[in-house]
């Protein structure tokens, strides 16, 4: 299984899977933070921007993902590039509630972290994030004891291994003999991580193997990881499709919850259904293929999509609709 959805959209645009021999199937995963960010955090977003007082932030992956009620998009938020340019907005609009939606892994989440540092330290009022972020070790946790998953092996994220080094997967191949291999993006680094992994399973020694050392350090970035840790701690999420996993979230802690826009914003949010014949959770999962989805390149297409697998640029079913990569 490539967990990140980066790793999905590489493989898919270089025809890996056409490469393998049909006794090595790759599966996406989780690791695609638009896909599994649940649609009670659009609706309340969509909430928050249908207030004239609020100025919504997003970045641009987050507009078309559906809600419930139709997308971020119809209200017109600002998309940013970083964190950092909610801040500059903030800081012009005074008189509004600028509200950015903190979305995506441990790769993003020490940016944000910054910003709300820099937030405090120039004491605005106005400034304050929905947090959705997740953690990527405590899913594969998830996914290794459901009965259902059967994977020989997970290509672990580059992005991430950069901020959280290789420590915090060594729990996959000790309590469960399942080995894993950190690699890069480009299709040659794909592919020895691949040869890797098929050496472990060959020699029945699993391990944390990293094959993208140049970039990812044993202990990662320790100066992103104190960020992290000053700011905000783990705590029960809820993932798209999936359901709520333990202490795969990332929430405030004391100090910064006065820039928690669920604490100043008290909106009810029912929790939503995912559209019906939808299989972006069993996708998701590694259970599904896309093309096992009665709609998808129907009614479900980049174009018009249903699910959030097909939205997201790192989504495995708008990998396999643009690259007619199902394996």
């Amino acid at each position: 299984m490539e967990v990140c959805g980066t790793h999905t959209m590489a493989i898919a645009r270089a025809g890996i899977k056409r490469l393998l021999v049909p006794d090595i199937r790759l599966i996406s995963g989780p690791g695609c933070p638009v896909c599994v960010t649940p649609i009670e955090v659009i609706d309340y977003a969509c909430r928050l921007a249908a207030d004239n007082r609020n100025i919504v932030v997003s970045f641009g992956d987050m507009l078309r993902v559906p809600g419930s009620r139709g997308t971020l998009e119809n209200y017109r938020p600002r998309v940013v590039y970083s964190p950092r340019d909610a801040l500059v907005i903030a800081r012009e609009n005074p008189d509004r509630n600028v509200i950015f939606i903190a979305v995506g892994f441990e790769t993003t989440a020490p940016a944000i972290a910054a910003t709300i540092l820099e937030a405090r330290t120039l004491g605005l009022k106005n400034f304050y994030v929905l947090p959705a972020l997740k953690t990527i070790p405590p899913a594969l946790g998830y996914m290794l004891r459901r009965p259902r998953m059967r994977v020989d092996g997970f290509i672990l994220p580059g992005h991430v291994s950069a901020i959280i080094g290789e420590r915090p997967y060594q729990f996959i191949a000790r309590r469960f003999g399942v080995p894993g291999c950190i690699t890069g993006f480009e299709p040659a680094e794909i592919i020895r991580g691949i040869r890797n992994l098929i050496d472990q399973i060959a020699t029945g020694r699993a391990r944390i193997a990293n094959e993208y050392s140049w970039v990812v350090r044993p202990r990662g970035n320790p100066e992103a990881r104190r960020l992290l840790s000053r700011v905000f701690k783990p705590a029960p999420s809820r993932w798209r499709g999936i359901g709520v996993i333990p202490a795969s979230g990332l929430n405030f802690k004391r100090t910064y919850q006065v820039f928690d826009a669920r604490r100043r914003f008290k909106i009810r949010v029912p929790r939503a259904a995912e559209p019906r014949g939808c299989l972006c959770a069993q996708v998701l999962l590694g259970l599904k293929e896309p093309a096992d989805c009665a709609r998808f390149g129907r009614e479900c297409t980049p174009a018009a999509p249903i699910g959030a697998c097909m939205v997201s640029s790192e989504g495995a079913c708008a990998a396999a609709y643009r690259y007619g990569d199902n394996g």
